[in-house]
C-alpha cells in the first residue's frame, strides 16, 4: 500500500469544499435564498427527495453525521427561517417529522438542476466506465472508514 494516502485525503476534502462553495454560490443566485446556508440546502435536498418519508431527526442525524445538539440547533434555525416545519406525529409524542415548506420547496428544484450541471462539469471527459470506477472507489473508501 502506498503511504501517500494523507494528500489524496486532503485533495478529496479540497474538491468537496470547492464542491461545496460553487454549490452555495449558484444557490445565492436564486431569489429568496440569501439565509440558505450550505448544510440548509444538503438538508432541503435530502427531504425533497424523500418526500414520501417520514423523515425525523434522527434520520438527519444518521444521514449527515450529526450529533443530536446540532441536528436539533440546525433544525431550529431552519425552521425560523422557513424553510422546514416540524410536526408530532400521533403515534409517539417524542417524535417530529420534518417536512418542507412551501417557500423551500419551490427552490429546491433549482438546486436539483445546479446539482446536475456542476456535475456534469465535473465528469466531463470521463467515461461512462471511469465514472463507474470512480463511484465504486469512492464507495469503497466511505465503507473503510465507516
Amino acid at each position: 500500500m502506498k503511504t501517500n494516502a494523507y494528500p489524496l485525503a486532503r485533495c478529496l476534502h479540497r474538491l468537496d469544499m470547492n464542491i461545496g462553495r460553487r454549490l452555495y454560490q449558484e444557490l445565492q443566485k436564486t431569489p429568496g435564498t440569501e439565509e440558505v446556508t450550505g448544510t440548509n440546502g444538503r438538508i432541503i435536498r435530502y427531504l425533497a427527495e424523500h418526500e414520501d418519508e417520514n423523515i425525523y431527526q434522527r434520520d438527519l442525524e444518521r444521514e449527515f453525521g450529526f450529533t443530536r445538539s446540532t441536528a436539533s440547533r440546525v433544525l431550529q434555525l431552519m425552521e425560523q427561517k422557513n424553510l422546514i416545519n416540524r410536526k408530532g406525529v400521533a403515534h409517539d409524542a417524542r417524535l417530529k417529522r420534518v417536512t418542507l415548506t412551501d417557500y423551500s420547496r419551490c427552490f429546491s428544484n433549482q438546486m436539483r438542476e445546479n446539482a446536475r450541471i456542476l456535475q456534469e462539469q465535473l465528469l466531463t471527459g470521463f467515461s461512462d466506465e471511469e465514472i463507474e470506477l470512480l463511484s465504486s472507489f469512492i464507495s469503497r473508501m466511505q465503507e473503510n472508514i465507516g
